[in-house]
């Protein structure tokens, strides 16, 4: 009797004291369980500038099989979004003002934020020919200004803009007609200097003199001056100096 007695106080108490949690329902979480986030490339964020045009399509997708968009001229500045492998090399997903987006091979771009890229237009340059030689070089000053292969390419570029200079004025003198110019009573060297040929150069901020008396234009010569100031202590500086000792034996006689 007395057992039953404990027994029956005992699931009173279990009534009116019951058990932390018992017979209550659980609430449930208002957070859920986050999915881990894709890693973020290394490359998102980063600003890149279009130089080899080669490679420079902008495709609708990362695949060398995808359809173009357009091909970016070089120069263009494009702002990473992302990365991937297709077709055996790297696409960076980009956009491109004013309002272009897509994917275009890495290997287009040069930027700042991969250790290669500096070597890797230097060679490039050094590769090319022509204008496009003159242009990537002159970009190249520009991304990287203190770079260790700035004295070969400084002394390569005002040797590239001299000898521009002497097929511009075989160029001048063919194309500009003698009869216009004495008819018109203008300056003989205002129209050498406004000839259309000097056009894309100028807008590399590259300057070409010129000689009355032979009729030839003549580089200025800032890039081996600026290799002289810079890296004056260079191999490529003494270089630069005969140079400039040359020109101002060219431009001693009627010179603009």
């Amino acid at each position: 009797m007395k057992t039953h007695s404990l027994i029956l106080v005992f699931l009173l108490s279990l009534v009116v004291f019951p058990p932390e949690g018992f017979g209550q329902k659980r609430k449930p979480s208002s957070t859920r369980p986050q999915s881990a986030a894709s890693p973020k490339p290394k490359e998102g964020g980063q600003t890149a500038v279009v130089m080899d045009e080669t490679l420079s399509v902008l495709r609708v997708t990362p695949s060398l099989f995808a359809d173009g968009v357009q091909r970016m001229r070089r120069g263009r500045e494009v702002r990473i979004l992302g990365a991937t492998e297709a077709d055996g090399v790297k696409f960076f997903k980009v956009t491109a003002e004013p309002k272009n987006y897509g994917w275009v091979q890495a290997d287009a771009v040069f930027g700042k934020f991969r250790p290669d890229d500096e070597e890797r237009l230097a060679k490039l340059v050094q590769a090319m020919n022509g204008f496009d030689q003159i242009e990537l070089a002159a970009y190249f000053f520009t991304l990287y200004p203190d770079s260790k292969f700035s004295p070969a390419i400084l002394l390569l570029f005002g040797d590239l803009c001299q000898e521009t200079a002497v097929r511009l004025s075989k160029d001048a003198n063919s194309r500009l007609d003698r009869r216009e110019m004495a008819a018109s009573a203008a300056p003989m060297h205002s129209y050498f200097l406004n000839y259309v040929g000097l056009d894309r150069y100028r807008k590399l901020g590259i300057t070409y003199r010129f000689n009355a008396s032979t009729k030839a234009y003549y580089y200025d010569g800032a890039s081996w001056r600026k290799l002289v100031e810079k890296f004056g202590s260079s191999p490529e500086a003494a270089e630069a100096r005969k140079r400039l000792d040359s020109l101002n034996g060219r431009s001693s006689t009627n010179a603009l």
